[in-house]
């Protein structure tokens, strides 16, 4: 999963205040606004140092049990056995170190009314403006059969970290000539080309290791994210080696049984010796908590502020959103993490934020060396966010194998750059 900023800039226009800001804001200027943050990824880390950044005064919490972040930008080199796990993990001190104050524990509750975040153990946090940067959570209720306990048997490999190394484990375990089945949900759902990125380099390890093995890929959808780049390279690369079945013919898994590593789907049953199921997703749980989400599982905003359309005073970014157009990635991410940031702190000074411009691209690699790209800006328009007109960029289809070395070492760069910039 590879994701970056894109390489265009659009220059911001100013926008008077969302309905839900109408009334006079009083202004902070002079004291300590109280902004925490729950979540502390690509979208909420970046929040909060921008935060501190723009306005040394604010107090800024980050709400985030974990005290490493395990990156899923690149995890799936590591699955192929290209990257080590280390290089994806990054801890919180720079950005404690920079003023944020980071609390290593759950949000379990959220009172609007009150504007406190209830903590694990028992503790409570007064806010001013809440962000919510909660990421996904899996739809377990979502495919029959499938559920966490399931996923040590059948992983999904979509929150990195232990599920990525299960996953490597048994690739590495696989005897030669084994089936590889990877399910892909249908859209929305995080970062949507990286399952054809995962198959790709899944293959690579294959052909390198167990070559008269295959990969099926069975897919809840007909069309995909830079379909014919995945495919040409497919064929130059991997020929006869990955077969996808798309929605149309039977692609779409209705329920696994997991005693027998079996995906079934209406058209029948596929017996799989490694099975990496990417079940629907949905917004992290403590958007649902805190009345952020609808019936979707996904949070409504209002895009020009990130101001959630459920709940007053509190701000949804990231992979959490129903943000149109905008993709749900790393990129965009740690993009709308510093636009909102840029937006409470006008607010919260009374002043009327800017229009935000969100920047995303994503990168993706079929075979060390070679890789491809698709970009845009995006703009608020009814309450989503909209590709600005001519910033759309995707690799060309038959682009010299020189310019797919230049991207895949373009993708190396944003990495370092995205990772240094959101922890320091």
């Amino acid at each position: 999963m590879r994701l970056m900023a894109t390489r265009r800039h659009v220059v911001r226009g100013l926008a008077t205040a969302a309905a839900s800001f109408a009334l006079p804001c009083p202004s902070y200027a002079q004291s300590s606004a109280r902004v925490v943050i729950i979540g502390g990824g690509f979208g909420g880390a970046a929040c909060a140092r921008a935060l501190r950044k723009i306005n040394p005064k604010l107090q800024v919490t980050l709400v985030e049990p974990n005290r490493i972040f395990t990156a899923c930008p690149f995890s799936n080199e590591v699955i192929a056995g290209l990257r080590d796990i280390g290089a994806q993990q990054f801890s919180y001190e720079k950005i404690a170190a920079g003023g944020v104050s980071v609390i290593a524990q759950a949000a379990a509750k959220v009172d609007p009314q009150a504007r406190s975040v209830g903590l694990a153990d028992g503790t409570s946090l007064a806010y001013d403006r809440l962000v919510l940067a909660p990421g996904i959570d899996l739809r377990f209720d979502a495919l029959p059969g499938y559920d966490e306990a399931t996923a040590e048997k059948m992983p999904h490999a979509w929150k990195a970290g232990a599920q990525t190394m299960l996953l490597r484990r048994q690739l590495e375990a696989m005897e030669d000539g084994g089936t590889v089945v990877l399910a892909v949900p249908a859209t929305p759902y995080r970062c949507p080309p990286a399952p054809y990125e995962r198959a790709s380099l899944i293959a690579h390890y294959l052909k390198a290791k167990k070559p008269r093995s295959k990969i099926l890929i069975l897919d809840a959808k007909d069309v995909f994210s830079q379909q014919r780049l995945f495919e040409k390279a497919w064929k130059e690369f991997y020929p006869g080696m990955i077969e996808r079945i798309p929605l149309s013919e039977g692609g779409r898994v209705v329920s696994v049984e997991a005693a027998t590593n079996t995906l079934v789907t209406d058209f029948g049953n596929h017996d799989a010796q490694v099975a990496n199921v990417i079940p629907p997703q949905k917004a992290g749980n403590i958007a649902n908590i805190a009345g952020a989400a609808d019936k979707t599982g996904w949070c409504p905003i209002d895009a020009a502020t990130f101001a959630s359309k459920l709940v007053a005073n509190i701000h949804v970014i990231g992979d959490a959103v129903i943000g149109g157009n905008a993709p749900k990635s790393a990129s965009a991410a740690n993009s709308e993490g510093k636009a909102c940031a840029a937006v409470i702190a006008s607010l919260l000074a009374g002043k009327p934020p800017e229009r935000p411009t969100i920047e995303g691209t994503c990168y993706n690699t079929v075979t060390p060396g070679h890789a491809f790209s698709q970009s845009g800006n995006y703009q608020p328009r009814d309450d989503i966010f909209v590709e600005v007109m001519g910033s759309g960029f995707t690799s060309p289809v038959n682009a010299l194998g020189e310019i797919r070395q230049r991207e895949a070492d373009q993708a190396q760069s944003w990495y370092k750059k995205i990772t240094v910039e959101t922890f320091g």
